[in-house]
């Protein structure tokens, strides 16, 4: 099931001089699903007859990387995995199970930028966003949606970036994927004064995806690889970074990037205080374009309140 999507039209992206289009969606998914590889468009599935591509046998997960070298007929068992990834992994399963119906305003911003990193287009956008998570036999099913606030003017000439999904990223760390990545402790680093453990995160060949990219009307794993940043003790992650490099190149991309920092929010009736995304950054570029977006989100409510409060105001 695709969950949410970071998605360019055919009508929007052109990637050469010759004006050949480019559909892009990138989708990230509840549950295990095609094998990542980390040659993205080396080796693809063939499309069904609905046009979608034929389900991807995922092989037997690997070994976590974090086990003991072993020596022939001379087994170890696997090291443990760092605290903090533990405690996060818990943590990021019970914001799934506990707060499954969000809203909240989101400012978006898409840039333009040219070959020296500069501005040269910008569009503001505002949306009313909502979030929804159910599960169906352990597996987490997502429903994103967003109504437009404030629509931007937009200058039909410019080809820009439409980016949704990306807070879902912290499926990465789900006990559902604890055997698609490897993680490995990358020392800690000090933010505001708060000590944060640093854990880096890469994909394994051949293990579950949550993520793909969506090209030409095919579904392509992505391998993502990057650093959480934990705080130790509670097992908040309060920062993720994500990228995807050269191993896009085939497909026309030379690299996708994304950047979620996380905040913490209150909720009432019940009482209750939880950390979700608060901003992030996602850059994409080919060999001849680079877009940047810019979201932001304020004022989370869970779903049942702001119901609610909408009907009240009906005359």
């Amino acid at each position: 099931m695709r969950l949410s999507k970071l998605r360019v039209s055919p009508s929007e992206l052109r990637v050469n001089c010759c004006a050949v289009a480019l559909a892009v969606t990138l989708a990230f998914l509840g549950g295990p699903c095609v094998a990542q590889d980390q040659n993205v468009g080396a080796q693809q599935p063939a499309p069904d007859a609905s046009g979608q591509p034929a389900p991807v046998p995922t092989p037997a997960p690997p070994a976590p990387n974090d086990a003991a070298a072993t020596a022939p007929g001379n087994e170890l068992a696997p090291a443990p995995p760092p605290e903090a990834l533990v405690r996060a992994r818990k943590q990021v399963q019970e914001y799934f199970d506990k707060f499954s119906d969000l809203t909240c305003k989101e400012s978006v911003a898409q840039l333009v930028l040219n070959g020296s990193g500069h501005t040269i287009y910008r569009e503001n956008s505002a949306y009313d966003y909502q979030f929804q998570t159910t599960t169906q036999n352990e597996i987490p099913k997502f429903i994103e949606t967003r109504e437009t606030r404030n629509p931007s003017f937009r200058d039909p000439a410019r080809t820009l970036l439409v980016t949704t999904g990306f807070a879902n990223l912290l499926l990465i760390v789900h006990p559902l994927y604890e055997s698609s990545y490897t993680f490995e402790p990358a020392g800690s680093e000090t933010i505001g004064g708060a000590s944060y453990a640093l854990i880096r995160f890469a994909p394994v060949p051949g293990a579950s995806s949550p993520a793909t990219l969506r090209l030409r009307g095919r579904n392509y794993p992505i391998p993502m690889s990057g650093t959480l940043w934990i705080e130790p003790q509670s097992g908040t992650i309060v920062k993720l970074e994500a990228t995807v490099g050269s191993s896009l190149k085939d497909l026309g991309l030379a690299g996708l990037r994304s950047e979620v920092h996380y905040a913490q929010h209150a909720f009432h009736n019940p009482e209750a205080s939880l950390w979700i995304a608060d901003s992030a950054v996602i850059d994409v570029q080919t060999p001849h374009q680079h877009w940047r977006n810019l979201h932001h989100f304020t004022e989370y409510k869970r779903f049942s309140v702001d119901v609610h409060e909408q009907i009240g105001q009906l005359p």
